[in-house]
């Protein structure tokens, strides 16, 4: 009787292995149709980030006139210009793409800020990963766009590594006279951070540079005021060239 029993759990033992082999060997069971399709969609909408981050760039750099102007040219990435050789059903009585032409100029028109669409930052975390996402252009909207009071509590602990030398860049390649009274206050924003002293000694040399140009333009800018608010800025600018251990930029 012993051994009967012992016959039967035995058996049952090797029935639950053979079941539980049977269930790892299904689990480790690779789709790879299924694998090749989400690596067709994660490369697909990469190059969709890619064509539209870049159809962003080329649309601030053209001066668009408004936000929907710039929203077609966005929508637009994913188009091609059609060349003589493409074919195209019926009798061709127009000029070939008659609306690309590499040599046209970019519209005057008063530059805008684009609506972007990102969501306002609530960290510098968050705002560190969307301003890595954005391109030269883009970067120097988007800081105007959050504004010296928002930065202000997001680094009120202190600036990114590195940020400080990238805001410079940026401030210097994009400055608007139209965005005189925002650019200084984020200045005087940032130069308010703790550490801020620590962070210009890491200035590289073009960041430096860049920051020396910037508050010449900022200069022209505050000489171009005619009533009394010029010597509030000027004496304004004066501290914060101070902050950022500028020079006298004056012949």
């Amino acid at each position: 009787m012993v051994k009967r029993n012992c016959n039967v759990s035995i058996g049952t033992e090797t029935q639950s292995e053979e079941q539980i082999v049977t269930l790892m060997e299904d689990q480790e069971t690779i789709d790879f149709r299924q694998l090749e399709r989400e690596l067709a969609n994660a490369l697909a909408a990469d190059q969709k980030y890619s064509r539209e981050n870049d159809a962003k760039f080329r649309a601030i750099h053209q001066k668009v006139a408004s936000y929907e102007e710039f929203r077609d040219i966005v929508l637009a990435s994913n188009l091609k210009p059609l060349e003589r050789k493409d074919k195209v059903g019926g009798e061709r009585k127009q000029p070939w793409n008659p609306s690309f032409n590499t040599n046209s100029c970019a519209r005057e028109s008063e530059n805008v800020m684009p609506e972007e669409s990102f969501s306002d930052p609530t960290n510098a975390f968050e705002f560190t990963r969307d301003w890595r996402r954005l391109g030269n252009g883009e970067k120097y909207y988007y800081l105007l766009r959050v504004g010296a009071e928002k930065l202000s509590q997001l680094f009120h602990a202190e600036v990114c590594s590195g940020l400080l030398g990238e805001f410079l860049l940026v401030l210097n390649e994009s400055f608007q006279a139209i965005h005189l009274e925002t650019v200084l206050q984020i200045l005087q924003t940032l130069a308010e951070t703790k550490r801020f002293d620590l962070n210009l000694v890491f200035l590289s040399g073009s960041e430096k540079e860049s920051s020396q140009k910037l508050f010449v333009k900022l200069q022209t800018c505050v000489g171009a005021i005619e009533d009394e608010r010029r010597r509030i800025e000027d004496k304004r600018l004066t501290k914060l060239m101070a902050c950022y251990k500028i020079g006298s930029t004056k012949d």
